[in-house]
Formats: structure tokens, sequence, C-alpha cells
């Protein structure tokens, strides 16, 4: 099989509060638009956009999930098989902050320590921030995390955001590649497939977790699937929805 004719695909989630801005930040990256108008999340949506990395077709899945309580039960099942994750809170919004690590915590149940990245949204409000810098600062150095500070509406460092989980996760990629030939894979770039043991269901033995160090510390991966691709596929970014 020819290397371009592999597309490596990532499962990326954005999870926080309610408001935080996720549905904003996941169409601006995907469809470059930004709409003032706040429509609350149920359950989860989902976009995509296809990138190239140093020559390598990446096609990023950003799932959307609903910060409130209520739905719970929904949007931890969709974290099951991401391969990254975006942690959102507001400038203006003192408890999506103060939430930040009970998301990472239930990130971590569901998905083990995949590559995250801690983002703080809407700074063209700093005038009327609710969080200290240094707050936000020492939060994801105690959490090790990346920290990006973003303004949607301004489009500003959202592009960072993805393109730091893509580089990360491609590390971690190529260090298990090159320890784990990868054999013959049938299944659909992992969307759902971590190789974990279900309720109910036989241990998969064909995924074997494999240990990284990466920049945020020990990470715990599982062996990532390939999805092959027929013909030419274009370079421009794309998006879809699934409604």
């Amino acid at each position: 099989m020819r290397e371009e004719d592999v597309e490596v695909a990532i499962k990326v989630v954005v999870v926080g509060n309610g408001a935080v801005g996720k549905s904003s930040m996941i169409q601006r990256y995907c469809k470059g638009i930004f709409t003032k108008d706040y429509k609350k999340t149920i359950g989860v949506d989902f976009l995509e956009r296809q990138i190239s990395i140093n020559g390598e077709d990446i096609r990023l899945m950003l799932w959307d999930t609903a910060g409130q309580e209520e739905f719970d039960a929904i949007t931890k099942a969709y974290y099951r098989g991401a391969q990254a994750c975006a942690i959102v809170f507001s400038t203006v919004d003192r408890d999506s902050f103060d939430s930040i690590e009970t998301w990472k915590s239930k990130v971590e149940v569901e998905c083990g320590n995949i590559p995250m990245v801690l983002v703080q949204n809407k700074i063209d409000l700093i005038d009327e921030a609710v969080v200290k810098p240094d707050e936000a600062e020492s939060l994801a150095k105690k959490l090790r995390l990346k920290f990006y500070r973003t303004s949607v509406k301004e489009d500003l460092n959202v592009n960072d955001v993805f393109q730091y989980l893509s580089d990360r996760y491609l590390d971690i990629l190529h260090n298990t590649e090159v320890e784990q030939p990868t054999t013959n894979q049938k299944s659909v770039a992992g969307l759902f497939s971590t190789g974990a043991t279900q309720p109910g269901q036989p241990p998969n033995n064909n995924s074997k977790p494999t240990s990284q160090q990466g920049g945020t510390g020990e990470i715990i991966t599982l062996k990532p699937n390939k999805q092959r691709t027929h013909g030419k596929k274009s370079k421009l970014a794309s998006c879809s929805i699934l409604g």
C-alpha cells in the first residue's frame, strides 16, 4: 500500500461549560464563520476538516459536546475513542474556569491520558474578565497542559489550538509505529475503538497500550488505526456536519 493512500483521522472532543464558545470555535475553525447568537448544543454535534501537515493528509473530526450537566449521560459516550481534547473556559465566566479539573477528569475516565490543551476563550472581553491571567497560567501548569488564549470572534489563536493537538497526536502515532509496526486493520480510523474493554464486551487483543513521554507528561495511548482512502484527495479544507 502506498503511503499517499493512507489518511490519518484524529477524533478531537471539545469540552467545557455551556456558553464558553465551544460550538463557535469549531464553526470558526471548520467553516471560517462566527455568529454572536448563542444556541445551546443538545447532546453532541460534529464537524470535520481536512488538513495537511508536512505533506501528510489529516482528517480532524471535531466533536462539540453539550456543557450542561443534564447531558452528561449522552456526551460521555462520545468521549470514547477520542485521541485529543480541548478543554475550554470563558474569560467572563468564573464557573467555567472552576470546572476545568472536573472536565479533565471526565475525559480521562473515558479516554485515558490523551493529548489535551487548556483554552481561555473570549479574550476580546478582557476588560470584563473574572479570571486573572496568573490564575489561568497556574492552573495550566498544575494540570501540565498547554495553554492558549483565544478569541473566536476575532479569529485569534483558534488554528493554533488544533494545530498543536494534531502535532501532538502525530508525534505519538509515529513513535508508536516505530515501536509496534502496524498490521492491516479494517476498522475505520478508530472513531469509537479505544481498545479498552467496555462492560459486557470481550477484551480487544489487537490494540495494545503504548507509553510515550510527551510535552504534558506521560501519555498513555493505544496504537491508533489508519483509514484507507482511494483516489486523489484534495488538499483544501472541507467540512461536513452530522445532524
